[in-house]
């Protein structure tokens, strides 16, 4: 991505939250990919007008105009589905945050959508360009896990919009898979006090070999932002996450793997094993929903 770009593609972004306001910024500072990038405006439920100087644009004039070439979902995650859909359809490029759509079968049928129409769908996983995930990794290769657990706990979501609480900690879940290889599903909990806006979620997992896996997302008000983790290996232990540094750029990163991909940089095998992976966290939070809700 250093040379000059031949071509620019047109953004618009959808949501203007957290993420969405992130991205227009990024988009509009000089970046190696923002380069190959040209915001045209966004696209919001609220009647903003212009936010910044980038103009709001209605959806129907996003997913007609030829200049807008692709989109930027940053909405909530339960429109997801109905945005890629829609966007794909258009004959626009995709890049959606995490996670794509609050079903398996959905995100199989979307990808088949964009692979049909010739179109990039990318789903952003942040978490995995933290720096607490490179030390992570660092720290597991070539090891044999005896047994681990992770712990996250927040404030709490509201289910309609960020859906089950297997799809709106799916980050926790992908790390788990990046670190340990794929996960089958031994047993899941819930626990709820609505009253309370209380959540617990206890998820046992299970590695190629066997190995026992613990996930556990606990959502309350006055909760902390946190992750505990333990995991324990032939060679020694991993007791919780030493302060590695700040996370810087993230999101800009996550934009630079996306241009990579608009610009066809990626191999055809690495493209094949992100996907499998993707699938595979959004089926096991689909089976981790389904054990939770039998138990009702």
């Amino acid at each position: 991505m250093n040379t000059e770009p031949e071509r620019k593609f047109g953004v618009v972004v959808v949501g203007i939250g957290r993420a969405g306001s992130v991205r227009i910024r990024d988009l509009r500072n000089p970046h190696a990919s923002s380069a190959y990038l040209n915001l045209i405006g966004f696209v919001s439920r609220r009647k903003l007008g212009s936010t910044d100087g980038v103009p709001q644009i209605s959806l129907e004039d996003a997913l007609s105009s030829r200049e807008v070439e692709v989109a930027y979902i940053c909405s909530e995650s339960s429109s997801h589905e109905d945005y890629i859909r829609q966007f794909l359809n258009a004959g626009k490029h995709v890049l959606v945050e995490y996670p794509m759509t609050l079903s398996w079968a959905a995100a199989k049928e979307l990808w088949a959508l964009a692979e049909q129409k010739g179109k990039v769908l990318h789903e952003e996983h942040v978490e995995l360009l933290m720096e607490e995930f490179a030390f992570l990794k660092k720290e597991v290769v070539g090891k044999d896990l005896l047994k681990g657990s992770l712990l996250f706990t927040a404030g709490p979501l509201e289910e309609e919009r960020f859906g089950f609480p297997a799809f709106s900690g799916i980050s926790r879940l992908t790390w788990l898979v990046s670190l340990f290889g794929e996960l089958s599903l031994v047993s899941a909990t819930l626990e709820e006090r609505k009253e309370d806006q209380y959540m617990k979620m206890t998820v046992c997992l299970e590695t190629e070999n066997k190995s026992p896996l613990t996930w556990i997302e606990e959502k309350a008000p006055g909760l902390k932002r946190n992750r505990h983790l333990s995991f324990h290996f032939k060679s020694g232990s991993l007791e919780n996450m030493p302060n590695v540094g700040v996370n810087k750029n993230i999101f800009l990163k996550d934009q630079n793997i996306f241009v990579q991909k608009l610009l066809g940089q990626f191999s055809q095998e690495e493209l094949a094993a992100e996907k499998k992976r993707i699938l595979h966290c959004l089926w096991l939070a689909g089976e981790i929903q389904k054990h939770c809700r039998a138990k009702k």
